[in-house]
């Protein structure tokens, strides 16, 4: 009976903190709010500070996201095509995987951001800076990174620089 008993309240509590855990896609945009796998898409997040938010495969596609706040964020594999996030703040953000195809991340700062194997597809990153971020196998076809500051700190791309930093 106590065994019955003991295992009933471990399955409440699992459930419980199972259902504690998961995203509230409604929540409004906050810091270390939990989107992950939501869809945001087209919506105008300007201005809002989502440090240390959980994004994981969030869908952000054509969202209006000028001078956002994603420091520290969590949003590997997430998808920002066609979105617009000049003047953003991504330092220190885990962007595995992520999509920024055709978005506007001009004087964006991307400081020590992980944009490992991240799509940059005719992105614009013109005056970006990209200080210690981490690009391995990141996909800068077509990108524009006409002055933008490269992953050294010191290296300032030339006008003109499409695809890579020149």
């Amino acid at each position: 009976m106590r065994q019955t008993l003991l295992l009933s309240v471990m399955a409440v509590l699992l459930v419980a903190t199972g259902a504690a855990s998961a995203a509230d896609c409604t929540a409004p945009g906050e810091p270390k709010v939990d989107w992950q796998r939501c869809y945001v898409d087209g919506r105008d997040l300007s201005g809002h500070d989502l440090s240390g938010a959980r994004l994981r495969e969030t869908s952000f596609q054509r969202s209006l996201m000028a001078k956002v706040r994603l420091i520290g964020a969590d949003a590997y594999r997430a998808r920002f095509v066609s979105a617009t996030l000049a003047g953003a703040n991504l330092d220190g953000a885990i962007l595995v995987e992520a999509d920024f195809t055709k978005t506007d991340l001009s004087g964006a700062s991307l400081k020590q951001a992980d944009l490992r194997r991240a799509k940059f597809f005719r992105a614009n990153l013109q005056g970006a800076d990209l200080t210690g971020a981490r690009m391995l196998g990141a996909d800068l076809l077509n990108a524009d990174l006409s002055g933008a500051r490269w992953i050294d700190g010191q290296r300032i791309c030339a006008p003109g620089s499409i695809g890579q930093c020149n």
